[in-house]
């Protein structure tokens, strides 16, 4: 009889402590490389934070860091969050790879993601969106646009996601207007308009009249306004920093994952993966409307743009050569996601050499 009463108080402490548990509040933490207020690849991901909110309601509580260095500093914030109770950690700069996955084995109870890495883990997930589709229709509206022939890129980091964008950014263009030349300038920061605005002036000095971006400012986008160019926002729609410049804008959805993954974590169904959306299926990849182009640009870029959408174009479709004339995908082969996020080259056509290579 006494074991019977010790049972059944050992199983109302066990049910009184998953009760508690189901109805705590599942704590969110975010990790930004940059301030919420870019305009650009943060300003995105924290829209997808505010939609956990509006999903979620009073069942979760959302927190995040801003201006986040990458390396150690990274390593510290995320231990305070695990250390804190947080139950999903998501980091969303492909330098915080090697800081998430230290961390991630050290907290196995914690679930952690990573934005545009590929190291997985029991706990680590990794999850990227396949922002070339719509690089590629810029770069299409970018050679059919051009009066010098020459496009231009302003590149954040030299990391497969950049190198991937500024590849299929030259194809698009390349595919429509075959005397078309690029130039690559490397401002190593994600965030400094001065700095991103200073080099899009250095390439328009050199003839280029079609600036696009892979950093997280509108201040490429403005000084081409100011200096009478064109280019295209990036991550979200930046017409407004630049109404007479701006071409089209890729826009970056993360609003959906970011709630089905705290969905998981609410169900107790989560688990380990790689997420690549885009496009075709979850539009996590949209693209703001075709303005300041002539009609005619505007109607062959959105057949383009269908094209991606219904899974009948691919922009990086064989024969595809690097800039050193090495064959990286044959006649109708089309590249895989691993590829695709380990890709290192340039392809062939860019007069240029891809830093550290």
């Amino acid at each position: 009889m006494k074991l019977l009463k010790l049972l059944t108080v050992a199983l109302s402490v066990l049910f009184f402590s998953v009760s508690a548990h189901a109805g705590d509040k599942v704590k969110v933490g975010f990790i930004y490389v940059g301030p919420i207020g870019d305009h650009g690849w943060t300003y995105r991901h924290d829209i997808g934070r505010l939609d956990v909110e509006k999903a979620f309601g009073d069942k979760v509580e959302t927190i995040y860091i801003e201006n986040v260095p990458e390396g150690p500093d990274a390593e510290r914030v995320m231990r305070s969050m695990a250390q804190d109770g947080v139950d999903i950690i998501f980091a969303t700069s492909f330098g915080f790879m090697n800081q998430m996955v230290k961390v991630s084995k050290d907290f196995p109870d914690v679930k952690f993601e990573h934005a545009t890495g590929y190291m997985q883990g029991p706990n680590l997930a990794t999850y990227g969106l396949r922002l070339y589709q719509a690089r590629h229709v810029q770069g299409v509206i970018a050679g059919m646009m051009t009066k010098t022939n020459k496009i231009c890129y302003v590149g954040a980091f030299p990391i497969p996601e950049v190198i991937r964008e500024i590849n299929t950014y030259y194809l698009g263009a390349k595919s429509v207007n075959p005397d078309v030349d690029i130039d690559i300038v490397w401002v190593n920061t994600w965030y400094d308009p001065g700095r991103e605005g200073q080099a899009a002036e250095v390439l328009i000095a050199d003839g280029c009249d079609m600036v696009a971006q892979h950093t997280d400012s509108p201040a490429p986008l403005q000084t081409a306004q100011k200096l009478g160019k064109f280019g295209f926002g990036q991550a979200s729609n930046q017409i407004r920093f630049a109404p007479k410049a701006q071409l089209t804008a890729t826009i970056d959805d993360w609003g959906p994952y970011y709630v089905s993954k705290v969905q998981a974590v609410i169900d107790g169904t989560w688990k380990t993966g790689d997420y690549f959306g885009g496009m075709i299926d979850d539009d996590a990849v949209g693209m703001a409307p075709f303005t300041n182009m002539p009609d005619d640009v505007a109607a062959f870029a959105g057949k383009i743009k269908d094209g991606i959408k219904n899974g009948k174009y691919f922009a990086f479709t064989g024969p595809i050569k690097d800039n050193t004339g090495k064959l990286q995908l044959k006649d109708g082969e089309i590249a895989s996601d691993k590829h695709l996020n380990t890709m290192m080259y340039y392809v062939e056509g860019i007069d240029a050499k891809v830093p550290g290579q």
